[in-house]
Order: structure tokens, then sequence, then C-alpha cells
């Protein structure tokens, strides 16, 4: 049985395929249009497919749309209800269930062959729970899904058996922790349904001082959701203007809210914990993208598991809502790796650089002379294999560096044009973690923050946040054997078994995707060194 599956209303549109149960692709549209989240979500925009990310699915199955069994579209219409009814301020909502439920139509016009009575509508959250529960290491779950919004609702409790979703709770709107954290996003002056990973790197610099009010607003309940109402920030910090300084009103803030999140999650958790008696929390939706809060869930909820589907965003609703359908009648395989995005053959790549007239490099062991860079102090833009799904940079589209110099993070920020609060990951591998990082391991999706041992702190300052943690990636060598060699490598010359790794962009840019994406940005960014496959392209030769 072949399923694709389709988000494209609020945000990050995105594609993914299952064939027989088994993942074969996902991408999101962004990476193909070079257009940061695809689209902006408003009601004006959802018209808007990923029609480059499905085609390129399709391709990559070798199928047309006629093959296809069913396509899962990531939100009911049946569903929904008008805005106002539903408590929310959005004039132009009706266009948006409107273009939905045309979605059909636009997905025939899309992709010529299709029958747009093989569209299938899956509601939002459902969907967000099939991108967590059934393709995680746990066919027995409980899962929590947490957003902004979908037709009428900002949350789904449930638990999975045998890959079986069973719902017991949920949220109706207005309440809502994803609106609540992205009202205050855009408070901060940030972009909205964007930036609130940016709200949670700087609440690490405030104190949560307001928190006693906020809580008026938001908190857990008893019924195993939530209250979430609009909060009258103003009252508490004046606005951020866009691009303003920042200053520590706006990291308290910041910090308050943070805690409240954090608190509600935490009773939500237990609740679930406590109905369900699972020993596995599987979780989607954007909220689930706050690794601060995932680990604290991880330490104080009572579930010894906690894993959170990479693409936790609405990108991974297209992963969902085809699992959803697809596993009516198939067997559903575990999500085996985040790299589910395109690849290319060493040939194409060797292609790509004589047609750039690039002068490179062919070395025998491509890891040890990237990590002869590192220890160098240089820089490096790492392009193996296929691309990540999800917003987290995996060691597939990768910048690299030195984790043991503390300027590398205010080196890195610039070369990004990025906030200065902002901090950077460190990868390790997986057998070493536990010597240096203290929280949930393995931690391969970067998805949590962890403790750094003290004796490492001085050690490697880069990758150390402001309050003393680190959001990690584990590298297993079994998945990952060249990202091991080259930190192996790098151990070996400077006795750090660490390496900074952030994605491979710039600020406002989408994630390196193509071999032009990544030649692009090494020609506008102060990169030393570009690793490609199995090439190695030099600044100082590219550009003498």
């Amino acid at each position: 049985m072949h399923v694709l599956g389709i988000n494209a209303l609020f945000h990050d549109p995105a594609a993914a395929l299952l064939t027989d149960g088994r993942i074969v692709a996902a991408a999101e549209e962004e990476r193909f249009s070079r257009r940061k989240h695809g689209k902006r979500p408003v009601p004006f925009s959802a018209w808007e497919l990923p029609e480059q990310s499905a085609r390129w699915c399709l391709e990559q199955a070798g199928l047309t749309p006629s093959d296809l069994d069913a396509v899962a579209y990531s939100y009911d219409p049946a569903l929904a209800r008008p805005a106002d009814e539903m408590g929310l301020h959005d004039p132009w909502d009706h266009l948006r269930q409107q273009y939905a439920r045309q979605a059909p139509d636009f997905l025939a016009e899309a992709l010529p062959g299709l029958d747009p009575a093989k569209v299938r509508f899956v509601p939002h959250h459902v969907a967000h729970a099939a991108s967590a529960g059934p393709v995680s290491p746990y066919p027995d779950c409980a899962v929590l899904v947490l957003d902004g919004r979908g037709e009428c609702g900002s949350h789904l409790a449930g638990r999975y058996t045998n890959r079986e979703l069973t719902v017991l709770g949920t949220q109706r709107l207005p309440d809502s922790l994803g609106l609540f954290y992205e009202d205050l996003t855009q408070h901060l002056g940030f972009l909205r349904s964007s930036d609130e990973f940016k709200v949670m790197a700087l609440a690490s610099y405030g104190t949560p001082r307001f928190a006693g009010r906020l809580r008026e607003y938001v908190h857990a309940a008893d019924d195993g959701g939530f209250r979430a109402r609009p909060v009258p920030w103003a009252e508490l910090v004046p606005p951020r203007p866009a691009g303003g300084a920042w200053n520590q009103d706006h990291a308290d803030l910041a910090a308050s809210a943070q805690l409240c999140l954090e608190e509600a999650m935490l009773g939500i958790a237990r609740w679930l914990r406590e109905r369900t008696g699972e020993e596995a929390l599987t979780m989607a939706g954007g909220v689930a993208l706050n690794c601060v809060a995932n680990t604290r869930l991880w330490r104080e909820s009572g579930f010894r598991h906690v894993w959170v589907q990479p693409a936790a965003g609405d990108a991974g609703t297209a992963l969902g809502a085809a699992a959803h359908v697809a596993g009516q009648k198939d067997t559903l395989e575990p999500m085996p790796t985040a790299a589910l995005g395109r690849g290319w053959s060493d040939a194409e790549l060797r292609a790509w650089l004589e047609r750039a007239a690039v002068p490179y490099e062919e070395p025998s062991d491509i890891a040890e002379t990237a990590a002869q860079t590192l220890a160098a102090d240089g820089i490096v833009a790492w392009f193996q294999g296929r691309s990540e799904y999800g917003p987290r940079a995996l060691g597939h589209r990768s910048l690299l560096a030195h984790p043991g110099r503390a300027e590398n993070l205010e080196r890195l920020n610039a070369v990004k044009g990025r906030e200065e609060f902002r901090p950077v990951a460190p990868m390790v591998l997986a057998e070493r973690a536990g010597e240096i990082f203290d929280g949930p391991l393995p931690s391969p999706h970067m998805l949590f923050v962890h403790g750094v041992a003290a004796d490492w702190k001085a050690r490697i300052p880069a990758v150390v946040h402001v309050d003393g943690t680190a959001r990690i990636q584990t590298v297993d060598r079994a998945q990952e054997p060249l990202v091991a060699r080259m930190i192996e490598g790098f151990e070996r010359r400077t006795g750090l078994p660490v390496v900074v790794n952030t994605s491979l962009n710039t600020a406002g840019r989408p994630m390196v995707d193509d071999p032009r994406d990544a030649l692009e940005c090494f020609g506008s960014a102060p990169v030393d060194l570009l690793v490609l496959g199995p090439f190695a392209i030099r600044r100082g030769k590219a550009f003498a």
C-alpha cells in the first residue's frame, strides 16, 4: 500500500511517503523552495501545497500519482468551527477552512493523475499523534500532542496499544499552550510560529519573577487538560521592537513563561502517566520541540522513556497522516532515522563540483580531513547522505567547530548571523555521553537538554549554555559510522570526544539541502572547509 502524507494548511508544508508500512521518504517544502518554513501561517497562504516535496517523494519510490492508494491530508475541515465560536480573533480563518475542503481537487491539479477521491482527511492532532506513537520504538505507549491549534483544539492525550490509538483527553480552543508561547514570541520582537526556540534560549538568562502573575492565565487542570488564556503581556513588560536590544525584563518574562509552560506540561504528563500506567511517553506538536521542558518531563513525570518525533512541528503531520491511514491496513515499522530527505551519489556530487568549476580534493579518508581542520580550529561545513526531516541538523547538513574554545560560540553565531544568546550543540559518541552529560540517553535527535559534568564545563565551553546545560546529539556508530570516525579523529588530536554541531544555514534561510545550497552557503559564509560527500573544498583554494 502506497500512502502519501501531506501537511499544507498552517505552516511548514511537507510530504511523506509510506509503502507497506515503511517510511520511504519525508521532506519539508522549504528545502526545495528555499523559503523558511515554506510559507507564513496565514489564511491567505493555506492553498499552497508542498508540490516539490510531494513530487520528490514519489520519484524517490519510483511512483506516479496514479500509483497511490491514498493521500492523507493532516487536517479535517469537517471538525472545524468558525474562529469566533472558538474564541479566536482570526477573521479570515474561513478561507483556511475553504481551502482545506478543496484540497482533494488542488492536490489532483498539483499531481496530475491523482484521483481526488483518494484524498483522506486526517484530524490534525491525530496526525501529530501518529507521527509519534506508532512509529516510535514503543508499540505500547502514552502519546501527548501540544501545539498552537488544530481544527478546534490544541492538545491530545492518549495511548497506543499495539500501535492503535485511544484518545483519553483533548483541550478545546481558545486554551492553547502553543498560542501562549507564540504570543510571547511576538511580544519579545521575534517572528511568531518561527522563533519560539529563541525565547527558550533567552529564558536561561532570566529569573521567573513574573511566574506568579502568569499562573493566573496558564496552569494545568485537574481533568488532564490545562488553561492557557491570552496574557496582557504589556502590563508586565513593554514589547521589544523587532531587531531592538533585549534587556533583563525581557529575559525574566521569557523565564517566567518557560516555567509556566513546563509546569502545565508536567501536570498533563503526570495525569497521563496515572491514567495509562505506560512506561513510555511519545510526544509531537510544536510545543514538543521545547527541549528544556522535555527534559523536565523525563525527570519528573514518572515515565521511564520519553521519545519525541524529530519533526515534531507541523511538518511531521505529513508523516503522521500517512502513518494513520497506512496503519489501518499495513503493519507500521518504527522510524529508522531522521535522514529521510534528498541525497546524492558520489558521482552526482562530483558532477556538481565540475559544473561549478570549484577546485576540490578527494582525500583517502574525508572524516580524518575534517577532524584535522576542526582540530586546527577551522569551521567545517559537513554535507553527507540524505538530509534531515525536521528542524535539527543531525550530522548530515551541519556546521562543525572546536568546542574547546569559548569564542567559537560567538564566532558561529556571527557566521550564521544569529543572536548572541543562542547556544550551539555538542555532538558526542553515544558510548561516551554518560561520562560528560547528565540527562536522557541516548539522545540522537537533539530534543533534550543535559547537565554538563563540572570537570568538563571548562574543557568544552563553546557548547555549555549560560545555565550549565547543553542540547546534545548522541551518535550511534552503527548508524553514523562516518560521523563517528570524524569525532574519533578529532579526539585523537585534541583529547575531546565532542564536536560542535549546528545547522548548515545562515539566519532566515532554510537548512542547506542540495549541493547547490551547500556551495552557495560556503561562498557566502566564512567557512574553512566544505565537505561534500567524499570531496573537500578548501576556502583558501576556492577563493584564491
